[in-house]
């Protein structure tokens, strides 16, 4: 079924006589490991010679053409090879009209008065909007504890565009792993970006707030976003360290009040504040926002590109 598509909505607009049937056994195997260019080439020159109205991409069976199924798949996303994509990316409709639905943009609007900030007024003058003093920060946790250790198996690199040159952070999978398995040193490294300690987010908001101060002329962040599936203890534990750090105004996703229909695109929601902050901190190896255009990231961390948005997106490499 395609993607993002009902499979009645498919059919009512494509009936079956009228679509052609394409496996990804007659593409993907010459191109499985090209560049993203030659894949999305490929592609493009299959669609565009197809006589066809309706184009029905589905799995194959065959070992050559790869474990996944999909037209860009986990292995090109995580790969430097997608990266030969951000040109024709950047520059496309797709990137540069794509917005938020309405449905996500009453949501935000509805909870912006949530980050009006609180607390003494600041020693210097600040924005009144609270965006321009905001720092969101991507915490997932749970599933993350098992997950990170996995990427660090697999000695995974950053994904999708967080592999860009000109961003502020990168990341070189250590020396010394093997096919499956990574040393104990390693794991550690993998394990303070993508699953950080308190400890280790406080010392990287630190660093980063002082940046951001040092670059524009004094400007404070004091409202802190975070992006989080996380409650309890531990979080309780996180805001007071954020707290003790100057923030005046601490929000997570659990405080946000949402509809139905908007607790449906929550995760949207979350990925429209975090590309109004003035800076977002997320980790590289994530995918939660790689489909979330203009803001564009991959497993948890987000890229926000300058052309199109004056916000920063940092990661944990800094961390201690």
């Amino acid at each position: 079924m395609p993607h993002c598509l009902p499979n009645r909505f498919f059919r009512d607009a494509c009936p079956q006589h009228e679509t052609r049937i394409i496996t990804t056994d007659e593409i993907k195997p010459a191109i499985l490991w090209e560049s993203g260019v030659v894949v999305f080439e490929a592609w493009k020159k299959v669609l565009l010679e197809a006589p066809e109205r309706c184009i029905e991409v589905r799995e194959g069976h065959g070992q050559d053409s790869g474990p996944f199924p999909q037209t860009f798949d986990v292995f090109l996303l995580g790969s430097p090879r997608v990266v030969s994509l951000w040109e024709k990316f950047v520059q496309s409709p797709v990137s540069r009209l794509t917005r938020s639905s309405p449905i996500v943009e009453s949501a935000v609007a509805r909870n912006e008065y949530i980050f009006l900030p609180k607390g003494p007024r600041p020693p210097v003058p600040v924005p009144r909007n609270p965006y321009d003093r905001m720092l969101a920060m991507h915490v997932r946790r749970g599933d993350y504890s098992s997950s990170c250790s996995h990427y660090a198996k697999w000695s995974s690199t950053f994904f999708g565009w967080n592999q860009l040159e000109f961003l502020p952070d990168h990341f070189v999978p250590p020396e010394g792993s093997s096919w499956g398995e990574n040393t104990p040193e390693n794991t550690e490294i993998y394990l303070r970006k993508c699953l950080p300690s308190i400890e280790q987010m406080v010392a990287r908001t630190r660093q980063i707030r002082q940046e951001y101060s040092h670059t524009k002329n004094g400007t404070r962040l004091d409202v802190l976003y975070l992006l989080t599936n996380e409650k309890g203890e531990w979080l309780d534990e996180l805001r007071k360290a954020m707290t003790n750090e100057g923030f005046a105004t601490i929000r997570t996703s659990r405080d946000l009040q949402l509809d139905q229909e908007q607790m449906e695109v929550n995760g949207a929601v979350d990925s429209e504040i975090a590309r109004r902050a003035a800076v977002f901190i997320g980790n590289g190896v994530s995918t939660l926002f790689f489909g979330c255009s203009p803001v564009l990231t991959i497993s948890p961390v987000v890229v926000i590109h300058e052309q199109y948005s004056a916000r920063t997106a940092r990661g944990w490499k800094g961390s201690p």
